[in-house]
């Protein structure tokens, strides 16, 4: 049988990768960072304080042909907990467009924890933005659907459109979220209150803690975030997950409201668009060029992993990715997209 396109297209893929300095470059940060000891495991959901705080990943996809790079534990499954926020958002935008979102959810940072319900109580009585955990209940509640199933079933299959396969929901963490969630059970009804949450809030909250509860890897961090780096479309697989015109909603709020109230740091240290979730992942997006992906559970005190945060600085640092920097230090040419690439986004396969 002869190789088709798409099998030659991955072996070279393949080569190109082995043979990468870049390649080395991952596997000398996962060597470094792994003895970081610093932070601590989340243990609020008791099914993710079983994670090891050894597991260390860090993948790296290319926005123009989806081309990985990885080190450490990257085939290790764990749940997507927050960072699943900014591609619920996408949905609802798709469902709904830009002026009804912004009637439940607002754009602004808020320099508060991300299960703060202070602000809410201020003002439109509207969560600040879909990034914090009040915003991204307001945000579950858009999604259409005429069934909870269906809905469920929407979020799999987006989510599967940037993976490149559809995700399964981890039972026992959606069973622990649902059973001590109570804090966002008061955010909910708090919403309720102020007529931003529809009455079926046990429907909403179960979707909320059914998106947190879906299972990835590192690789699918990398991937997802590659697809949005290529406006939208998954380098791989060429089907589109987000419409061309709000991938920039999404780039923006994670930019300025994905890593809680780190993201004035984060901006100023890393300078890339970004989303972190309690179960330890950290996921990065370099518009144009790629998808940056790192897995560690133990986190600091804003909630976000501590080598995921330090590896990101070292790998925009090193390479010059900061959104507003000069020019790149020498260590750019490592890099196998280089700085002046833009990527066309390809169309979905006939």
């Amino acid at each position: 049988m002869e190789d088709r396109p798409s099998d030659i297209s991955a072996l070279v893929r393949g080569i190109r990768t082995a043979v990468s300095p870049f390649r080395s470059t991952l596997r000398e940060l996962q060597q470094r960072y792994r003895d970081l000891q610093d932070g601590r495991v989340a243990d609020y959901i008791p099914e993710l304080a079983t994670a090891d705080p050894a597991w260390f990943g860090i993948a790296v996809a290319g926005a123009a042909d989806g081309q990985l790079f990885e080190a450490g534990n990257c085939e290790q499954e764990f749940t997507i907990q927050s960072i699943s926020k900014p591609f619920v958002f996408g949905l609802a935008l798709e469902d709904h467009g830009r002026e009804a979102v912004a009637a439940r959810v607002g754009v602004e940072p808020t320099g508060d924890a991300f299960n703060s319900i202070i602000k809410l109580d201020e003002g439109s009585h509207r969560p600040h933005n879909p990034m914090v955990n009040a915003g991204a209940i307001a945000t579950a509640a858009l999604i259409k659907g005429d069934t909870h199933v269906e809905r469920l079933n929407r979020l799999l299959d987006m989510f599967g459109r940037y993976i490149g396969r559809r995700p399964k929901v981890d039972v026992a963490v959606f069973a622990s979220e649902r059973q001590t969630g109570h804090r966002n059970r008061s955010i909910a009804h708090l919403l309720l209150n102020f007529g931003m949450l529809p009455p079926n809030v046990e429907e909403v909250l179960d979707l909320y803690f059914q998106q947190c509860s879906i299972l990835v890897t590192t690789r699918d961090l990398a991937m997802m975030a590659a697809t949005l780096a290529n406006g939208g479309v998954n380098p791989v697989t060429g089907v589109r997950a987000l419409q061309a015109e709000y991938v920039q909603d999404l780039l923006s709020i994670m930019y300025t409201c994905g890593m809680y109230d780190y993201a004035g740091q984060w901006a100023y240290d890393v300078g890339l668009p970004a989303k972190s979730g309690v179960s330890g992942g950290v996921m990065t997006v370099v518009p144009g060029r790629m998808g940056m992906a790192v897995f560690s559970p133990p986190l600091d005190s804003h909630g976000n992993s501590v080598r995921g945060v330090a590896v990101c600085r070292e790998l925009s640092q090193r390479f010059g990715l900061h959104c507003f920097g000069s020019a790149p230090p020498a260590d750019a040419a490592q890099l196998p997209w280089p700085a002046h690439a833009r990527v066309t986004p390809s169309a979905p396969p006939a």
